[in-house]
């Protein structure tokens, strides 16, 4: 279906700022939105009507609420709906403190499911409608030191999965969009939180942070065309990784997985039993 209306969060850079300049650029209509309207002021310079911008934070039910009627309001439907916003907290498990983490799910969990909770009424209305929650290869395999944002990439997973379960009969799809590491903005200050440190992790983050620099990453640029694959497709994937190195470590982690799991086979059969 060409001429899509899209209703994407976390517009100011990125990903999201990425797919809704090339949404536009293929013709699409794009409800654009960001914490300050003033990051995403030129896209309405540069496409006119064919771009609603609106500021967001999805924390904010409220927001959330009015902010999805507007922009249906005003473009009459929306067929992608784009969970987008979100950040990464830097800290070991020890490190974190419990309002940072509760924080953190505010936006990447909560603020995700304020935007679900909202659009599903009309896409239930109109029969239709494809919402992409972006997640992370993170949300397969973990690492240390982001291991909160990791728990919230596993967490927004199994929310998406259910979801694409319950509403398939409604017409609407769901995709679960996993990017490996690309040259974005997602490692910036306003992308990343730091916990306080403790200096006997000190060793441990000098180690990762090393691994990390020389990570290659991919040119998000790239991206566009996998995404309107996705959203185009009469059937399209549950899943989608980005990037050509999140298969084979996925692959690895699971394989490790299966291994240890069939090693403790008999372990825990012996568990099982009957009921009497």
């Amino acid at each position: 279906m060409s001429n899509k209306v899209w209703f994407i969060t976390g517009c100011s850079r990125g990903f999201g700022r990425i797919w809704a300049d090339a949404a536009l650029e293929r013709g699409d209509k794009v409800a654009a939105t960001a914490r300050t309207l003033a990051s995403i002021a030129d896209l309405k310079e540069k496409y006119g009507d064919n771009v609603l911008t609106l500021e967001l934070d999805v924390t904010r039910r409220d927001q959330v609420k009015e902010v999805v009627a507007n922009a249906h309001a005003h473009f009459g439907r929306l067929d992608v709906v784009v969970n987008n916003a979100g950040y990464s907290l830097v800290g070991t498990v020890e490190e974190a403190s419990a309002d940072e983490v509760r924080a953190l799910y505010e936006t990447n969990i909560f603020g995700a499911l304020s935007v679900i909770q909202e659009v599903l009424p009309l896409l239930r209305e109109q029969g239709s409608g494809h919402i992409l929650g972006i997640s992370s290869t993170l949300g397969h395999v973990s690492m240390p030191l982001i291991g909160y944002y990791c728990s919230s990439k596993w967490a927004f997973e199994a929310i998406h999965e259910s979801l694409a379960a319950e509403v398939k009969t409604f017409g609407i799809k769901v995709t679960i969009v996993e990017p490996g590491a690309y040259a974005t903005e997602f490692g910036s200050p306003s992308s990343l939180k730091h916990a306080a440190s403790l200096d006997i992790y000190a060793d441990l983050k000098e180690k990762v942070f090393g691994g990390l620099k020389t990570m290659e990453r991919g040119d998000p640029s790239a991206t566009p065309d996998a995404v309107f694959k996705v959203v185009d497709a009469e059937d399209p994937p549950l899943r989608l990784f980005l990037g050509s190195h999140n298969l084979p470590s996925v692959r690895a982690a699971y394989a490790e997985r299966l291994a240890t799991w069939e090693a403790w086979e008999s372990v825990s059969n012996s568990a099982q039993s009957k009921a009497s």
